[in-house]
């Protein structure tokens, strides 16, 4: 039985320049070296002709390409562009004016980079196996969503609301109709082989080959977030408000019985200020140099933080992100926050209107020049200041990647790790249903 492949956008742009690292067969002839390729009034010019599609095609095993100016973290406090070297086949489409750069590769080999890309390879090999599955069951389930929008009214993935008082939106992978997934934290981080890999990342996907999560027969979407804060969040407070059990939340300690109610703003606020006993609740630097990126390394503060605003910066961020004149800002009240504490609805007072925001990726966008780590967070004013102090890093559904990396650390294994974060979902193998 063949492989299935992915197929993943790389890099939008008007030009495109890259170098092909071996033998590549492109339009009836054999090339390598450095490329340009450029977007050309609807078509894709490559050596003085212009194309519909253009592919390059490797033709020995060892053959790779390198892009240059691919950017990662797009939007996020991180964001940087790299020169980034991948394998497999190298293709150029037209999207939205731009050109974009199409990596199409089978899903192990892709899997290898993912988990190399999302953490460091020298993380425990149990924590390894279960971001294998995870990544491959939320990309097997992305691969099937798609295939159903394209039989389907696209209005039915419409992803936001919108009033004269009230905007709720939400982000996710429909906003990609031309290949499966993108490479960067919007979907899940794939940089090729650019990150170094080992043995160990190749023995977690050998050991898990084919394997995925499922949950009342369907594959599970694995969902996860770099760390929770102490408590994973349920999947509609993020997203479309659509029920899935096996991303309920979830007490990230070994006494699941302590789950706070987060919900209220009593409790949130208690729970946010101090900083409770979890497996997420890493501080030991050694720990966090096997499992994080170095520019993730730079981000020390992700289980408890604060940030601050005078009132005029607070005004001049929500006006521009928001693109709407509430006036001076007032206050920030919650509304509405998840079982995780994560806020869903915001109300905005201004001295012009007031006006209510959501969900939780909206929040921290608006409140942000990139995206506050989370919505799980608490907000005093002092003066003509705001003060929010924050809990946890990302959206915080599914595998808290900090805490499953430290339980792994700690002697549970890749099926521990799982049931863990994914209550009621059981492994079996994603080929048997091919």
């Amino acid at each position: 039985m063949m492989e299935p492949e992915v197929k993943v956008g790389i890099v939008h742009a008007q030009k495109i320049r890259l170098a092909l690292n071996g033998s590549f067969a492109a339009k009836g002839e054999m090339v390598d070296g450095p490329q340009d390729v450029e977007y050309d009034d609807g078509g894709i010019l490559w050596n003085g002709n212009v194309y519909q599609r253009l592919t390059f095609k490797p033709q020995t095993e060892d053959a790779s390409f390198s892009l240059y100016e691919v950017t990662i973290g797009k939007d996020f406090h991180w964001e940087r562009k790299e020169t980034q070297t991948f394998k497999g086949l190298l293709q150029f489409i037209v999207d939205e004016g731009q050109l974009c750069a199409l990596n199409i590769l089978p899903v192990e080999a892709y899997l290898e980079s993912v988990i190399s890309s999302e953490m460091k390879a020298t993380a425990s090999l149990e924590f390894l196996k279960a971001h294998a599955v995870i990544s491959r069951s939320w990309l097997m389930a992305q691969i099937e969503k798609r295939k159903k929008a394209e039989q389907e009214d696209r209005d039915a993935f419409f992803s936001y609301r919108k009033t004269d008082t009230e905007l709720v939106r939400w982000y996710d992978r429909e906003d990609h109709t031309l290949y499966d997934v993108c490479a960067d934290d919007h979907c899940q981080r794939y940089q090729g082989i650019t990150k170094a890999t080992s043995e160990q990342v190749k023995q977690a996907i050998e050991a898990t080959r084919g394997i995925v999560l499922y949950y009342q027969g369907k594959i599970c979407d694995a969902r996860f977030s770099k760390c929770c804060g102490g408590v994973s969040e349920e999947f509609a407070t993020c997203w479309e408000d659509v029920d899935k059990p096996y991303l309920k939340s979830v007490y990230d300690g070994a006494d699941e019985s302590s789950l706070p109610d987060l919900t209220t703003e009593d409790n949130a606020r208690k729970w946010i200020l101090t900083s409770p006993d979890a497996f997420c609740n890493a501080q030991s630097k050694r720990i966090l140099s096997q499992i994080l990126n170095n520019y993730d390394q730079e981000t020390d503060d992700f289980y408890r933080w604060a940030v601050q605003y005078t009132a005029e910066e607070l005004t001049q961020l929500v006006a521009h992100n928001l693109k709407e004149d509430l006036g001076e800002v007032l206050d920030l009240i919650p509304l509405a926050r998840g079982k995780s504490g994560r806020i869903y609805r915001l109300q905005i007072v201004g001295t012009k209107k007031s006006f209510v925001i959501g969900k939780e990726l909206e929040i921290r966008r608006v409140l942000s020049h990139s995206h506050l780590f989370s919505s799980a967070f608490v907000v005093d004013k002092h003066y003509n200041r705001f003060v929010l102090h924050g809990a946890g890093w990302g959206h915080g559904v599914g595998l808290c990647q900090i805490g499953a990396a430290v339980m792994g650390e700690q002697g549970y294994n890749y099926k521990q790790i799982l049931q863990h974060y994914y209550p009621g979902s059981y492994l079996a193998s994603a080929l048997l249903n091919e």
